[in-house]
């Protein structure tokens, strides 16, 4: 009886001990702590970039904001690249990437993703009189992406798919860096969103610039990102997107980016998300 007790014992014990394990999760951290650790991409305007006084701004940035006032916490911005994204959340240098992050099945392999908040469409910008015209005319063209992002991984399947000759194209480290690239003339063209082409071209730098074809067929749903084991930060971001468009947020914050306008629908017909 006395060796039952004991195991009796122990087996209470080891509940408890991963009972108090797991209800200690991320937002609890957050919450004890008083702080939230945002990481954006600063160079992806109007998404995320600095202002006039060097000040984190954007649609990325405003969503930071909103989620750390709901929380009561306060807020840190992370600034990192495209393809810092995943590797700064794994590591623990942020608690949660607000950074256009999209929805692809490899990704959430390694981290954990909410329901869409923002859908992009890739577009080529290109000299006006680079004679691209269609989306074929990029074949033969020297063409970027920033490393690691879905437009160049869509790029490329495109490229695979029309058997075009993959040694013209070359990734950039950041989505700067294929800005330079193509006023620089080392590229023909670049693939970045309908969205930073039409913050692109409002500068008098790219007067000579214009976008052009849509990558087809594809829509870019993007997630916001956590730790892919964090399963109560992800159901309270679900809910925090959820309330940004129910209060009418997400559809202010869609003027004040993007102007005046229906704003980008996040559902896709025939599913449930």
């Amino acid at each position: 009886m006395k060796l039952v007790k004991k195991l009796a014992f122990l087996a209470v014990s080891l509940l408890a001990f991963g009972a108090s394990n797991v209800s200690a999760d991320k937002l609890d951290k957050i919450l004890s702590k008083g702080k939230i650790r945002c990481g954006v991409v600063l160079d992806f305007p109007p998404m995320g970039y600095r202002d006039a006084r060097n000040k984190p701004a954007g649609f990325d940035v405003e969503y930071c904001k909103d989620l750390a006032k709901v929380l009561g916490v306060k807020l840190e911005i992370k600034s990192m690249s495209f393809a810092q994204r995943l590797p700064a959340l794994n590591a623990g240098k942020v608690d949660v990437v607000i950074g256009s992050t999209s929805d692809t099945l490899q990704r959430a392999k390694s981290a954990g993703f909410t329901m869409p908040y923002f859908v992009f469409k890739f577009q080529v910008v290109s000299r006006k009189d680079s004679g691209i015209k269609t989306f074929a005319d990029l074949k033969g063209k020297k063409v970027t992406a920033p490393l690691s992002s879905t437009n160049e991984i869509e790029f490329l399947k495109n490229v695979k798919k029309n058997n075009w000759n993959k040694n013209n194209y070359f990734s950039s480290k950041s989505e700067n860096d294929a800005h330079l690239a193509l006023l620089q003339g080392k590229a023909d063209a670049i693939i970045t969103t309908d969205t930073t082409a039409v913050e692109m071209l409002k500068s008098p730098k790219y007067k000579d610039f214009v976008a052009g074809p849509f990558v087809p067929g594809f829509s870019d749903y993007v997630s916001i990102i956590v730790k892919r084991t964090e399963y109560g930060m992800i159901n309270f971001m679900n809910l925090f997107i959820h309330q940004q468009v129910r209060t009418g947020r997400y559809k202010e914050l869609n003027e004040m980016f993007y102007g005046p306008g229906p704003v980008r629908k996040l559902t896709i017909d025939g599913i449930y998300y």
